[in-house]
């Protein structure tokens, strides 16, 4: 089932609410999913600085691993540690460097995401336990999106938690079901783009990346998708500057989008947006199917 949230701030004196306004968002859908939550938050960036974030089974066993990256791959990296994750502050070459470091000496630990702004926190849980242990509501950013999951196709764990992130400063939320994911999945391993879990959001994401390393943008990239992706799906995506939102032709999966001054919403329903300020004003509309809508910072 499924209930998605996304923001994306024009006004910079709203970026520090940023988080505090997603989780109260997301705090709307619980009933949507219940079994687990996750949220993608671009923050501040550093040049030349990537942010690698990581899971782990606890907090102790994740602040070992961020603790023993650092001083194998680049002494001076900063790591800060969130429940059972951890973001750790690269610099940019050394990022495939410390992901390979990972797989061989901790395999047990997972790379949610990377980039120069984007964080993930995802975990097994009730929505509004997962945003209150991961202080979801202390961040602020740019734009930021999140998704409860009410688990179909795939295990519930925290891996199989949304979004799903298959290149850097990107991520992927999905409302919805495919029916390729395994043929696809398998196209895009030829094509050097893996994917860990079984959950085919992160095969749309990977389809995505795919796409655009190809040399399509992400309008293009989304596009594309209406025709190579069957089944029925709302998709919000996170970029570096931006995000978009995408619904299937059919478009049977609710979706809901506010625009002010001040910001752009995405919900999976209206009550979500109500927390939002100057909503009594906004511009509210259901976005049309198959129609690529993108909003991004200069």
């Amino acid at each position: 089932m499924c209930g998605i949230a996304g923001l994306f701030i024009k006004d910079p004196k709203l970026q520090p609410q940023l988080g505090d306004l997603l989780a109260k968002m997301t705090s709307t859908l619980c009933s949507r999913g219940p079994d687990s939550a996750g949220f993608a938050i671009y923050g501040a960036g550093q040049e030349g600085r990537s942010k690698l974030t990581i899971s782990g089974p606890s907090e102790a066993s994740i602040t070992n691993v961020a603790k023993r990256l650092v001083a194998a791959i680049d002494p001076g990296a900063a790591t800060t540690v969130r429940l059972s994750h951890a973001v750790v502050l690269l610099k940019s070459e050394d990022v495939r460097r410390a992901v390979e470091w990972l797989d061989a000496h901790f395999p047990e630990a997972s790379v949610v995401s990377e980039g120069q702004r984007l964080e993930i926190y995802k975990e097994v849980g009730y929505p509004d336990d997962v945003a209150k242990a991961f202080d979801i509501a202390s961040m602020s950013g740019t734009h930021g999106i999140s998704h409860t999951r009410m688990a179909t196709e795939s295990a519930v764990t925290t891996n199989g938690a949304h979004p799903f992130s298959t290149a850097a400063d990107q991520c992927l939320v999905h409302n919805g079901s495919l029916s390729n994911h395994a043929s696809l999945r398998r196209e895009l391993a030829r094509e050097g783009v893996k994917t860990k879990t079984e959950n085919d959001t992160e095969v749309a994401a990977g389809y995505l990346t795919h796409r655009m390393r190809q040399g399509q943008s992400l309008g293009e990239a989304l596009k594309s998708g209406l025709d190579d992706l069957d089944g029925f799906f709302t998709f919000v995506v996170g970029t570096e500057s931006g995000f978009g939102v995408l619904r299937d032709p059919v478009a049977c999966k609710p979706a809901v989008m506010a625009e002010t001054a001040r910001y752009v919403a995405f919900a999976s329903e209206y009550k979500s947006l109500t927390c939002l300020p100057d909503i009594k004003t906004a511009r509210v509309w259901e976005p049309k199917p198959a129609t690529v809508y993108f909003w991004e910072h200069a």
